[in-house]
């Protein structure tokens, strides 16, 4: 859909049902209930971090797009376009965590998954992972001029120095981290501002949904 739809659905409707409704109408398939609650829990932020009148009511917003050819896929995808005309999107990977702990491994981070500590990938890792997939197999991105611009945003962790330690200073420069709190969601709304300016009606949002799947 688009920002407009995206918040009218926050605001009339709980928006784990609606997307629950529409993975079921594209996919044929239902979810777990962890990841309808993490819908619960983690779309009202993007919801918060949206409502601001300089990000056009017309910029794509999409949940759970799914990469082709892969088991993965993208929490928020925002697009648009920037001042000068070139096709952005924003890809945000958003967690629920309040707490991890570092590791001497690289890009990875312990912390509490499934009721047990669980050795994960970064979220700044991940988020950057999932623009590589695409600039490197979708023909609409590099081929159609779709910048990629990926970033995580963790909204019930408070800055700690460890999420965000030198450690993990290569994946943040390439994927910038978010965290809780009012300068946090100004920080990331600053991020969407910056890189998309214009709406484009879900134009490149189409494009990058719909790009064809073959190596550059």
């Amino acid at each position: 859909a688009d920002k407009k739809q995206f918040l009218f659905d926050n605001d009339h409707d709980d928006i784990e049902d609606v997307i629950l409704s529409r993975y079921k109408a594209a996919t044929g398939r239902s979810v777990r209930d962890s990841e309808i609650q993490s819908w619960k829990g983690s779309l009202g932020d993007i919801a918060k971090v949206l409502r601001d009148e300089a990000i056009p009511d017309d910029v794509g917003v999409a949940v759970e797009l799914h990469i082709p050819q892969s088991g993965k896929r993208i929490d928020v995808t925002l697009t648009g376009k920037d001042s000068a005309g070139k096709k952005k999107a924003i890809l945000v990977e958003l967690k629920q965590w309040q707490t991890a702990s570092a590791t001497t491994k690289d890009a990875m981070v312990t912390t509490l998954l499934g009721g047990g500590l669980r050795e994960v990938v970064h979220p700044s890792y991940q988020a950057w992972s999932y623009a590589t997939l695409l600039e490197g197999f979708n023909e609409a991105v590099y081929a159609g001029g779709i910048s990629i611009l990926p970033c995580a945003y963790l909204h019930n962790y408070i800055q700690d120095g460890i999420i965000d330690s030198d450690h993990y200073a290569g994946y943040l420069a390439k994927a910038p981290l978010f965290l809780k709190g009012s300068e946090e969601r100004n920080r990331l709304r600053q991020f969407i501002k910056d890189h998309i300016g214009c709406g484009d009606g879900k134009a490149v949002l189409h494009e990058l949904a719909n790009g064809r799947i073959r190596p550059s």
